[in-house]
């Protein structure tokens, strides 16, 4: 898995790289300009035909640095390039100001305060726009009633519908928020975004607001030559989510269906099974040995009649639920989906937790918790709760209030923040669903996974398939995969299945594609 790095944590590998005589900081400023043009050019190749020509819009700080040096490349490349700064050149830090020198020796530096209007810039003629505004060290809100930015913010949204040229912004989209994606007063609107060594947070998060990934428009991350670990980075770990690993692999454990473990699935009463029954088949395909399903009494001929390969078992109230986990091989269990949420069924998640084994719970069991204080206090450190976002306000109304608060200042609460507080408030793992999915265990370690950019899967918001995706999670931990690991694991199959399949996606389908998805891995 890649890691994330906060703005704090990227400062850190780069001071202890410096520190170290590794590297100086105007090698990396040169370095992260030459990964720059070099993302550009490999993502618009045509743009490598002269002549060209560029406005570059650079900041006061370390960001308008690599600015500069994106400039006089491109200019040494044939480009005609006009380059405005935001600032007083005298009060750059040591190593921008050598670069803003560097341009001064090739053409003019203008001022973005002299400019009054978009189609000043407009006017230049331009193919590209790049905004080496503000980076990942942004913390305060950018003011566009500062001269002239205004005039750069529209300009650099015109892309969008055809009326200037794409913009590309170097470590982010100025305005976004490097650990949370939050925008902060104003944010530009990318094409493309070149990250510099390691992706940040705010490249993968999606902010209620529309910030973060919604901004980036692509994004590329280029190597600048800091060392590939975390080094002295300070703060909880973050990583972003890849396709899983031999742990899959049934092959190499063998063994008999008992092995590869047992997931119970418990249903809600008639005509509210259909939840429960995806969830029992996203169980029985990514592996669990046998999966079963327990139905009141009322609801086993529902579904018994379009169930084969998964079990039945009855299962009227807590005395028989408690009666089934006498039966050791249940290695996991799943409950929530359709099951309901009158005094019946929160007895049933009472007995459920008491059996202390892996357990996820989802939709109508966290309403349970939400809603009844010693149910929530008797999670366990196996359990995984994957709400939606209402879910999650309703189980903790206090941090989807901090997250939904006005934050002007970076870094600005963030998805992860608030999940990270939930799982050690939970004391378990929890997952956060959504396009930039959350998950987080107690200890603070925490994981994003990006169904964006190129695993893009905007059909997965179809009723049902978050029943599937419990269910997936269930028969990895049926499995003995650890909940937090099985929720990556989920979340990663999960999209990996909707894409395999395409639009036109249902619930029912996400099963059936992860044998395909499976072998595509190898397993």
């Amino acid at each position: 898995m890649d890691r994330l790095l906060s703005a704090a944590q990227m400062r850190a590998v780069e001071g202890a790289a410096i520190e170290s005589g590794a590297v100086d900081a105007r090698t990396l400023m040169e370095r992260a300009g030459r990964g720059a043009v070099a993302a550009m050019f490999e993502h618009w190749p045509d743009l490598a035909q002269v002549p060209r020509r560029a406005v570059v819009l650079c900041g006061p700080g370390n960001n308008g640095g690599d600015g500069f040096v994106v400039a006089r490349l491109l200019h040494e490349w044939g480009w005609q390039v006009a380059v405005f700064l935001c600032g007083d050149p005298d009060a750059l830090p040591p190593d921008a100001r050598h670069n803003c020198a560097r341009w001064g020796a090739l053409g003019p530096l203008r001022r973005a305060a002299e400019i009054d209007r978009a189609d000043q810039l407009g006017a230049l003629g331009a193919d590209l726009f790049v905004d080496a505004l503000f980076g990942t060290g942004l913390s305060r809100p950018v003011d566009v009633s500062m001269p002239g930015l205004a005039a750069f913010f529209e300009y650099g949204a015109r892309w969008r519908d055809g009326g200037g040229p794409p913009t590309v912004a170097l470590d982010l989209p100025s305005g976004v928020c490097s650990d949370s994606g939050r925008v902060l007063g104003a944010a530009m609107d990318a094409a493309l975004t070149v990250g510099f060594h390691r992706a940040k947070p705010g490249h993968y998060l999606l902010p209620a607001e529309g910030g973060g990934a919604a901004r980036c428009g692509a994004l590329r991350i280029v190597d600048i030559g800091l060392p590939a670990g975390m080094g002295a980075a300070p703060g909880p770990v973050t990583a972003l989510i890849g396709p899983p690993g031999r742990a899959l692999d049934k092959q190499a454990l063998g063994g008999h269906k008992y092995s590869h473990g047992h997931a119970l699935v418990l249903a809600g009463g008639a005509g509210r099974t259909g939840a429960a029954r995806l969830a029992a088949r996203g169980a029985l395909r990514i592996g669990a040995g046998l999966v079963s399903l327990a139905a009141p009494g009322g609801a086993m001929m529902e579904c018994a009649s379009h169930l084969t390969a998964i079990m039945l078992r009855r299962c009227d109230d807590a005395q028989a639920l408690a009666g089934l986990l006498e039966d050791a091989r249940f290695s996991a269990l799943c409950l929530g989906p359709g099951l309901g949420t009158g005094p019946r069924e929160a007895a049933l998640v009472r007995a459920a937790l008491a059996a202390r084994r892996p357990t996820v719970l989802d939709a109508d069991a966290l309403s349970l918790l939400a809603t009844d204080a010693s149910l929530f206090a008797a999670l366990h450190a196996d359990c995984l709760l994957t709400p939606h976002g209402g879910e999650f306000a309703r189980l903790f109304p206090d941090l989807a209030a901090d997250l939904a608060a006005p934050d002007p200042r970076g870094p600005a609460c963030s998805k992860l923040d608030v999940v990270r507080a939930a799982a050690a408030r939970a004391g378990c793992a929890v997952l956060l669903k959504g396009a930039d999915t959350v998950i987080a265990a107690p200890d603070g370690r925490a994981w994003v996974h990006a169904a964006l950019y190129d695993r893009a899967a905007p059909w997965l918001a179809t009723a049902g398939a978050g029943d599937v995706l419990a269910g997936i999670a269930a028969g990895l931990m049926a499995r003995g995969i650890d909940a937090p690991q099985a929720a990556g694991m989920a979340a990663w199959l999960h999209v990996e299945a909707a894409r395999a399949f395409g639009p036109g996606l249902i619930a029912e389908d996400l099963p059936e594609c992860l044998p395909r998805v499976l072998r595509a891995l190898g397993l």
